[in-house]
């Protein structure tokens, strides 16, 4: 039998994460376009992000039959942010620029790149991409190389680099939360045997 748990963040009502979710205004739009695989993940981060920003909205699905309308709200241009060769390294909004939807695909690469193959129009949008180095704090989930991050992460990441100086750090604040939770439900023992050696692989 499962634990009752909140509505809002979906966690058991006993490791509740809304306390922690933050109510951050951003110039910057983010659609989620979350894959059903990762909606009961214990890690769900899309969610997370969803939650904390007012002008963020998270769809789940494979293919979504109302696409054009999502990629097109008025006063923003559309960009994918994933990597590609011609991808765009974001850089910080000049005081004239028009706001960015930034679409962010969410699950394991694989099936990201199934939601792109799915949807011609998201596969056709200009990309854009984070700087390379980045450090990520997710320490549960291999990742395939350096500078993988969760979604949250990329997502902050991101906005701090668009909207700078304006801080979104407050967003990773129920992530760390949660991934803290996780390593003490394993235990010590089994975190360090499993991932002690903080990277993500």
């Amino acid at each position: 039998m499962s634990r009752p748990q909140c509505t809002r963040c979906l966690r058991p009502f006993t490791h509740c994460l809304c306390a922690l979710i933050p109510n951050l205004d951003s110039r910057t739009r983010v659609l989620l376009l979350q894959h059903p695989s990762e909606v009961n993940h214990a890690l769900n981060t899309a969610r997370l992000a969803a939650l904390g920003l007012n002008n963020a909205q998270l769809v789940v699905g494979e293919v979504f039959e109302d696409l054009a309308t999502l990629l097109n709200p008025p006063g923003y241009q559309a960009r994918l942010l994933f990597p590609a060769d011609d991808a765009q390294l974001l850089q910080a909004y000049a005081p004239d620029d028009q706001p960015l939807l930034l679409v962010v695909p969410d699950g394991t690469w694989r099936k990201a790149r199934k939601l792109l193959h799915l949807n011609p129009l998201l596969a056709a949008l200009p990309r854009v991409s984070l700087a390379e180095g980045a450090v990520s704090r997710y320490r549960l989930r291999k990742a395939p190389g350096p500078g993988a991050l969760s979604t949250v992460e990329a997502i902050v990441q991101a906005l701090q680099v668009l909207e700078a100086p304006t801080s979104f750090d407050p967003l990773l604040r129920p992530f760390e939360a949660l991934i803290e939770g996780q390593i003490a439900a394993m235990g010590e023992d089994v975190f360090q045997r499993n991932h002690g050696d903080g990277r993500l692989g």
